[in-house]
């Protein structure tokens, strides 16, 4: 099936089309270019893109007209969100509902979303309210919806709705259970049938003005993980894929390499369009010091040492001695040099109340620690943190300790700014969602946060037994990583234990 074939069927009248898009084959384009076709009509059709991660949310902003007035973009939970908002009442929720889906102790908006689910199905006027505000709604990356999110797109479909959907079974990588693996292939295998239209993507445009041989080996690649088979990576390579053999035997929370670590890090250091991608966030932080904190760790969208801490401060107002332990787990999840002693010497002065003269090191310990006796409370913690961030540059009392999460200490001291912890942090993760966030040129990413982005060269890192087993779950995580370079593709490859959906031997 050709592009064109696409292009046509997203501009039918058919209500349901569906689209199989491969990584890398022009689903994004093909979405964005159907979005301002919509804005070139007259009247103005209406669309709504919805998309599972921001930073696919910030890719689509970036590929249509900033004065698309007729169309929005926003993720499938903000959508949900904006429902619930407007029907608060009926659903027995505050008005702040985004507020209310944080504070749950779990799946919050997977709850919310039930909630929404069960509103539209009992709710004729609802429905229609919907529809009528958004008559055209492009679903991407449908693989990973949840069963709610699935029968809300269905129920709107059902009301009227014009719907263009996209997804790549092979890129699921949001629900790791069988049971939930098992239930997106029928969802995507119903939607299939029920499609006015289905039409695939084939051509690896992302490769196109790089190595086309790369993009046609991860296609390749793609249909021996679909089989269940493992990719040959014996013999001749193509031109970009290239094979560096070594083995991570680091103990937990280090990265060293047996062999070949200065090729990596010269194949890194020379780049300057550069994805480093891990199956963990550990691994992350592994390497983002294996490579001497040069390249930069890629934080997306999520916060979660500044969601534990408002929460600790929100629940323990008034409580110096738990906001300092709160406050020193948290610097020392996104700062590397916070050491043992540091802790101690700051929560030693919490419980002497900072009354002793201190000298160099300690005297910043104990400014940190009589923010909090001050101001036991969140003020009192972002207070703590940016006196923290001026005594860590390089040139201060506490140039030491260097930050690896720039942006989630920054949100983390702007905390001061709000009535309570819980209205910063939402606010703060509202601020995100609409500002978006530029990608740094060469990252440090887990696989997961680089989903829908790209680069020129990447390197995947460790790929070993234990990282990359052979379930359905980890063959789409590795396809995801592997579909992310343009022009090079480095895989450091353990040849003691190589992953067994890889075949090296």
């Amino acid at each position: 099936m050709t592009d064109q074939n696409v292009a046509t069927a997203l501009r039918s009248d058919a209500q349901l089309v569906v689209i199989e898009a491969p990584a890398g084959c022009g689903k994004t384009y093909q979405a964005a270019d159907y979005a301002r076709w919509l804005g070139d009509q007259h009247p103005i059709r209406r669309a709504l893109i919805l998309t599972h991660t921001h930073a696919a949310c910030d890719v689509f902003r970036a590929r249509v007209p900033a004065d698309a007035r007729s169309l929005q973009v926003c993720t499938f939970d903000g959508f949900i969100t904006q429902i619930a908002t407007m029907y608060h009442q009926c659903l027995g929720l505050p008005q702040d509902v985004a507020r209310w889906a944080i504070e749950q102790p779990r799946e919050g908006f997977a709850t919310l979303g039930e909630l929404v689910r069960k509103l539209l199905v009992r709710s004729r006027a609802v429905r229609s309210a919907v529809v009528s505000r958004y008559p055209i709604i492009v679903c991407d990356e449908h693989q990973d919806t949840n069963e709610a999110q699935h029968l809300i797109a269905l129920q709107l479909l059902d009301a009227g709705a014009r719907l263009r959907v996209f997804g790549d079974p092979r890129q699921a990588i949001y629900g790791k259970s069988n049971a939930e693996r098992a239930a997106n292939r029928v969802r995507w295998q119903s939607l299939r049938k029920r499609a006015a239209r289905f039409e695939s993507l084939a051509f690896p445009h992302r490769w196109a003005n790089g190595s086309r041989a790369l993009g046609d080996w991860v296609l390749a690649a793609r249909a021996a993980l679909e089989a269940g088979t493992p990719i040959d990576l014996r013999g001749d390579l193509p031109q970009g894929l290239r094979l560096v053999r070594a083995t991570n035997d680091g103990n937990r929370g280090h990265f060293r390499l047996d062999s070949e670590a200065a090729t990596v890090r010269a194949l890194v250091r020379q780049s300057d369009s550069l994805l480093v991608l891990a199956p963990t966030q550990e691994l992350v932080g592994s390497l983002h010091a294996f490579f001497g904190r040069t390249v930069r760790i890629w934080e997306g969208h999520s916060r979660d040492a500044l969601w534990e801490l408002s929460q600790i401060c929100a629940d323990n107002r008034g409580d110096a001695p738990v906001l300092a332990e709160a406050l020193c787990d948290f610097i020392q999840k996104v700062t590397t040099g916070f050491t043992a002693e540091r802790r101690q010497q700051c929560l030693r002065e919490i419980a002497d109340g900072a009354q002793r003269v201190r000298q160099g090191i300690p005297a910043e310990m104990q400014a940190l620690a009589r923010c909090i006796l001050e101001e036991p409370d969140h003020v009192g913690v972002a207070r703590a943190l940016q006196r923290l961030m001026l005594a860590a540059t390089p040139h201060g009392a506490l140039a030491s300790i260097k930050v690896d999460l720039h942006r989630e200490l920054r949100e983390a001291a702007q905390l001061d700014q709000f009535t309570d912890a819980i209205e910063g942090r939402t606010e703060l993760s509202r601020r995100r969602t609409y500002a978006g966030a530029s990608m740094p040129n060469r990252v440090i990413s887990t696989i997961h946060k680089a989903k829908g982005l790209e680069r020129r060269d990447v390197v995947i890192m460790p790929c070993d037994a234990s990282t990359f087993s052979n379930t359905d779950y980890k063959r789409c995580v590795a396809y995801v990583a592997l579909s992310r370079a343009t022009h090079s593709l480095t895989i450091v490859i353990s040849p003691t234990r190589p992953p067994p959906c890889f075949l090296l031997h």
